[in-house]
């Protein structure tokens, strides 16, 4: 896998970020928020309020994968 993602999705608080390995793509769904100390963290668990952002951002990453998978295959 790369050190560095081949794009990133971002609505609001939730983020998909997709990584290549050698043309097989992987995709990290996650929450940030702020611990109580007051910095950032970023978690994979969602409340009810975040499910509409997560399906977008996964829908957002699926189009991108495709869209690079059949740029590939041309």
């Amino acid at each position: 896998m790369s050190q560095k993602p081949a794009f990133k999705f971002k609505i609001w608080l939730i983020t998909a970020t997709i990584w290549d390995n050698d043309g097989f793509f992987s995709v990290d769904i996650s929450r940030s928020h702020k611990n109580a100390e007051g910095d950032w963290r970023t978690t994979c668990s969602f409340s009810h309020n975040d499910l509409l952002n997560v399906a977008k951002c996964a829908e957002c990453a699926e189009n991108w994968v495709s869209r690079k998978q059949a740029a590939a295959s041309q």
